[in-house]
């Protein structure tokens, strides 16, 4: 509301997208309190240089309990969060607006309509976090009943899950990452991406959901049809990159910037390569109206371009 202090806390460089969409969409100045993870400061420096309209801007690392007590509306980033529930548990905020946190999105969601457990998928909590949660689940939806609760996403809910949703009347507002796309990105940026076909970087090898040998081949195949642009998944350790850089027609790009951001607003189309991600979400909205493409490992033709404007 109108007059109220907000904050976006936010822990990565998604999150931090979301926050600048709901400044502009909103026409607020919004505080940050970001966490010092990777690529995190880039994305603020790249995101101030096309316009965000953030206010205070604090690094932090545990809990920024000094900001959070100050603001009456929160931005959340992370709603499964140990911290965020032990934050919300004690400090009771006003009002909260849940950011995307790449597909994790969907199991929050999921979580507040009590279809899933209150837990990141996939992972086993115990200690105080498993005591705490079921308090911040409740301030969560006792908020959303009174109207002061929300979720701001680009990504789709699904009639089903707005419905469930709905039954705790969690505000659903959609963004189509409109502020981003329609501001000019940095010199930077322009340079570094100055060719027409770029593969993704992926952490898939680094969780081990596919094999180092198999992620060199996968690049190596995609630069045997031209030279690419390499944009690293944050999460790719050196020793990875370096390998890959010896791939003859592969220039790795360190830009330290989340893809929504390296590709929004760029001045020519551009054909994207990219294993099965999240990105494949976000990154057509991001691209719609560019004439851009974007191929999926193992499609046997390329997504229709992406020129009609979403």
């Amino acid at each position: 509301m109108v007059g109220e202090s907000v904050l976006a806390w936010v822990e990565s460089p998604l999150q931090l997208v979301g926050a600048a969409e709901w400044a502009a969409a909103h026409g607020r100045t919004v505080d940050l309190a970001a966490r010092v993870t990777s690529q995190i400061p880039e994305t603020a420096d790249e995101l101030l240089r096309r316009g965000a309209a953030f206010g205070e801007k604090q690094p932090y690392f545990g809990i920024p309990w000094r900001m959070l007590a100050t603001h009456e509306h929160w931005l959340v980033g992370d709603g499964f969060s140990g911290q965020f529930r032990l934050a919300a548990a004690v400090l009771r905020p006003r009002r909260l607006t849940f950011l995307d946190d790449g597909l994790n999105t969907l199991a929050f969601a999921d979580a507040i309509a009590g279809t899933r457990p209150y837990r990141r998928p996939g992972v086993t909590e115990r200690g105080l976090t498993t005591h705490i949660a079921p308090l911040a689940l409740d301030h969560v939806r006792r908020r959303s009943l009174a109207g002061s609760g929300g979720l701001f996403t680009a990504f789709p809910l699904g009639a089903a899950r707005e419905a469930a949703v709905g039954e705790y009347a969690l505000r659903v507002e959609r963004h189509a990452f409109e502020w981003l796309r329609a501001s000019a990105p940095s010199g930077t940026v322009t340079t570094a991406l100055r060719g027409d076909r770029v593969v993704l970087g992926t952490a898939r090898s680094v969780d081990g959901h596919m094999r180092r040998s198999e992620h060199l081949a996968w690049v190596a195949r995609e630069a045997a049809a031209g030279p690419v642009a390499y944009l690293p998944h944050r999460r790719e350790p050196d020793d990875l990159l370096e390998a890959i850089a010896r791939i003859p027609g592969v220039r790795v790009v360190r830009l330290n910037l989340p893809v929504e951001v390296a590709l929004a607003g760029l001045d020519h189309p551009i054909e994207v390569r990219t294993l099965l991600s999240s990105t494949l979400t976000t990154l057509p909205i991001v691209l719609a109206g560019s004439g851009s493409t974007i191929v999926q490992a193992g499609d046997p033709a390329p997504r229709a371009r992406l020129e009609a404007s979403s």
